[in-house]
């Protein structure tokens, strides 16, 4: 498990015990965190939280324990008080606020940019009504991975229907959708878009890295409600394929040794490998530069070739 893993573990428990009126179980946190619903055991799901509650309460995080009314020892659950973790007023100079301000500007851009344009509002309500820029002649930009993230996003807020090219997993054919956008959510290190795909008539969930190009927004603002009730981790969690896939690449000899040990079967340096994510699959991969070459499936080498496309760019404009 990576360090992103663990660190969006730990917040979802952070807000999970923040967020809830009343002590909550360790039964009710294993069904709303997606790592610890996922886990093999009982006792599997028992070592993660003890280790994630040590390790909050070690960054100073007053996660309290509350027993049972019926005295027998037992525990009701866990909570953080809100008055006990929240910080008190905090007041800014004109400085401090110009400084703060350039930093919301950083992200303005980024995935993140409809949370800092509301920071920015309210830092302009602390202050005079104004943020200074910073200094002449520089602007700060931080680049996303999906260029489509910041456009989906400004639909999301404004309620207005998405067009984008899609590149379905299992063929590797490109269909254009047209959605109107109810949230972008990340799961497991990738982020999806899940909306109301208005051709099926259908909820649906896309995965941002398989939009081809970019996204455009279409049609007047305020077009569409988004449901107050929807389960963006169900949807995503019952979108994602059950089974495993098998590729045949072929590999150069003497090359890519664990990629062959993996190998179901190897022929005329030709393997098969199954595997059940593409894009990590494909991040794999493109590791290998030209010693491994994707025969099938066809979708997956559309996503190694995209991959790679991206980082010619990326070198091209560095």
């Amino acid at each position: 498990m990576s360090k992103s893993d663990r660190a969006e573990r730990l917040l979802n428990v952070l807000f999970a015990l923040m967020a809830s009126a009343r002590p909550m179980p360790k039964s009710a946190l294993r069904e709303v965190i997606d790592a610890y619903r996922e886990s093999p055991s009982e006792e599997a799901f028992e070592r993660m939280f003890e280790r994630d509650k040590d390790e909050l309460r070690s960054m100073g995080i007053p996660i309290e324990t509350i027993e049972g009314a019926d005295g027998s020892g037992g525990i009701e659950g866990y909570r953080i008080l809100r008055e006990s973790y929240a910080l008190p007023e905090v007041n800014f100079s004109g400085d401090e606020l110009a400084v703060l301000g350039l930093a919301a500007k950083v992200w303005e851009q980024a995935s993140l940019g409809a949370s800092a344009q509301r920071a920015l509002r309210k830092l302009e309500s602390m202050g005079d009504g104004s943020i200074i820029d910073g200094p002449v002649g520089v602007e700060a930009r931080i680049a996303t991975s999906d260029v489509s993230f910041p456009i989906l996003l400004d639909a999301i807020r404004s309620r207005r229907a998405v067009t984008f090219t899609y590149r379905k997993p299992r063929s590797g054919d490109d269909e254009v959708r047209r959605v109107q956008p109810w949230g972008v959510v990340s799961r497991r290190g990738h982020w999806y878009l899940v909306g109301h795909d208005v051709d099926r008539a259908q909820a649906r969930v896309f995965r941002l890295s398989r939009i081809v190009g970019t996204a455009v927004a279409t049609g007047p603002n305020q077009a569409f409600d988004i449901p107050a009730d929807i389960d963006a981790a169900s949807m995503i969690a019952s979108a994602m394929p059950q089974d495993r896939m098998i590729a045949q690449v072929q590999i150069d000899p003497g090359s890519a040794v664990s990629l062959r040990r993996r190998a179901s079967s190897i022929s005329d340096d030709v393997a098969e490998i199954s595997y059940a994510d593409e894009d990590v699959f494909a991040s794999e991969l493109v590791g290998y530069a030209d010693a491994v070459v994707v025969l099938s499936p066809e979708s997956l080498r559309h996503t190694v070739v995209d991959l790679l496309r991206k980082i010619m760019l990326t070198q091209v404009s560095a």
